[in-house]
């Protein structure tokens, strides 16, 4: 794992925010990978200027990850996810941050619930760069420690959080310097602590 991710991941367990692993099981992701189908926009940047560009410069770059943005930089993660990485990160639109309930996000980025929104938004970074056609399925570790459960049917690529809420994958492998972003339509949420 990269040493930022491992830092990071160390500073929130120190703090008593870290999250927990979703089970008991320590066995490693199954190595399947999901096939990307012609239902699911598909982006591949690689080899064009956005390719150039690091996690946090291609999210500030698309309209539609503002509220993504404003979150990084009330976190604290900006220097993180503009650093080598590499980093998947699952990025949810603004209209998924809007589907929270009333008041969870403003909350949130008060300036109090900083270490809890860091323990939200690394559940959704995973370290290393997966496009959707070398991203395991299955149970896999995020940068927050806790696991998601990531699939594919009838041609859509599905997230399953540490809560049991499922998020679709709805634009992927956007290539930045140092990863990959893949569009979701929801927030996802890890396990209670």
């Amino acid at each position: 794992m990269n040493t930022r991710a491992v830092t990071l991941a160390a500073s929130l367990l120190i703090g008593g925010v870290g999250a927990t692993a979703c089970s008991s099981s320590t066995s490693s992701a199954p190595t399947t990978t999901m096939a990307t189908t012609n239902t699911m926009q598909q982006t591949t940047t690689k080899g064009s200027k956005a390719a150039s560009e690091n996690i946090v410069q291609l999210a500030e770059s698309n309209p539609d990850l503002s509220t993504l943005v404003t979150a990084i930089k009330a976190a604290g993660l900006v220097q993180t996810l503009e650093g080598p990485g590499p980093f998947t990160v699952f990025a949810p639109t603004n209209q998924a941050f809007a589907a929270l309930p009333a008041g969870t996000l403003q909350t949130l980025l008060q300036p109090a619930n900083k270490a809890e929104l860091a323990a939200i938004l690394t559940y959704h970074v995973v370290a290393g760069a997966y496009t959707s056609s070398n991203l395991p399925t299955g149970t896999v570790k995020t940068v927050n420690g806790a696991t998601v459960t990531v699939g594919a049917s009838g041609g859509s690529v599905h997230i399953t959080d540490g809560k049991g809420g499922t998020v679709q994958v709805t634009q992927a492998n956007i290539a930045a310097s140092n990863g990959v972003i893949h569009v979701i339509n929801g927030v996802l949420l890890p396990p209670a602590s």
